[in-house]
């Protein structure tokens, strides 16, 4: 049936399970805030944690597991750690698509 239409393959499971892991990581609203402050420019937990609406500690447990699943990097500056998007993230161009339709991170509005 599929397997006679021309260039079909199934992605492997290890590509499947990392998809899903992925989505798990955007299904979370603190981690979309996060996430699309973060696509406008580097930041410290309390600055995200503000934009957030959220608290600090609970800000760093979420960029703690967006770090381990390659969503976001770190960087040290004496006491202070500064976070940004990990680069070339299919996932946080999805986020970009699915919050405002382009593939382009869009500047956040101020009143």
């Amino acid at each position: 049936m599929h397997t006679s239409l021309p260039g079909f393959s199934m992605p492997a499971e290890d590509e499947v399970t990392q998809a899903a892991d992925t989505f798990r990581m955007l299904s979370d609203p603190t981690r979309i805030k996060v996430l699309w402050a973060l696509l406008q420019g580097e930041s410290s937990v309390a600055c995200l944690a503000e934009l957030a609406g959220a608290a600090p500690t609970v800000v760093s447990q979420h960029l703690a597991k967006l770090r381990l699943a390659g969503l976001v990097k770190s960087r040290r500056e004496g006491t202070f750690v500064y976070y940004s998007p990990a680069r070339d993230s299919d996932a946080l161009r999805i986020l970009s698509q699915a919050l405002v339709g382009s593939d382009e991170p869009q500047p956040i509005k101020t009143a």
